[in-house]
Parts: structure tokens; sequence; C-alpha cells
């Protein structure tokens, strides 16, 4: 908190006091970095398997996912989703253990936007 002085003459004396006058310091808070998900095209990982990784993950429509995963296919990666750091880290671990367990080669991954 800051304080201004003002002066104020006490009634009684006559005498001049300075007094202060607290005001809030404006806090600002800054926006946490925000990261990318990528996920990354190989030529083994079934197209049905990644529009179902879309849905799942990402929450998707089957359309949105169809075209994200078209997208992938022709040029070899897309931005999935934006997100906070642990958030984007999270995703990124559930698809890449996801296609593990489902054999796939699948690839995601994550950058600082």
């Amino acid at each position: 908190m800051t304080k201004f002085p003002h002066r104020m003459q006490d009634m009684a004396s006559g005498e001049d006091h300075d007094v202060g006058i607290l005001t809030k310091k404006e806090v600002r808070t800054e926006r946490p970095p925000l990261y990318k998900v990528l996920l990354l095209n190989d030529d083994f990982t079934p197209m049905e398997f990644v529009v179902h990784v879309l849905e799942r993950f990402f929450g998707m429509s089957h359309a949105q996912a169809f075209e994200l995963m078209l997208t992938v296919h022709k040029k070899g990666v897309a931005v999935v989703g934006v997100f906070a750091f642990e958030i984007a880290e999270t995703k990124v671990g559930q698809v890449m253990e996801f296609a593990r367990r489902h054999q796939h080669p699948l690839q995601c991954t994550m950058e600082k936007e």
C-alpha cells in the first residue's frame, strides 16, 4: 500500500498535521505461458485411430477430428490444442500411452507458443 501525505488542520489547536491516506497497490498477474500440443504423421497409425484420439482426448466432434487428421496426414504435423503447461503435458502423456497400448507409433509433442 502507498501512503499519500495530506495536510490537515487540527480544529482545537489550529496546528497543521500530515495525514496519510492508504491506497491499494495495483497487483498485476501474468498469464502463464501456453503450449501447443502437436500430432505428428506416420505411415503406420490408422487414420481412424487418429480421429478417435482427437475425439477422446481433445473433445472434438467427429467432423472436426476428421478434418484435423487430414491436416496431419497431408502436412505431417498439426496443432491439436493450446493449453497451460500442465494440461499440455498431461494430454501428450495420455495420447502417447494410449497409442503405445494399442501398438501404434503415433507421436504427440508439445512446444511453447
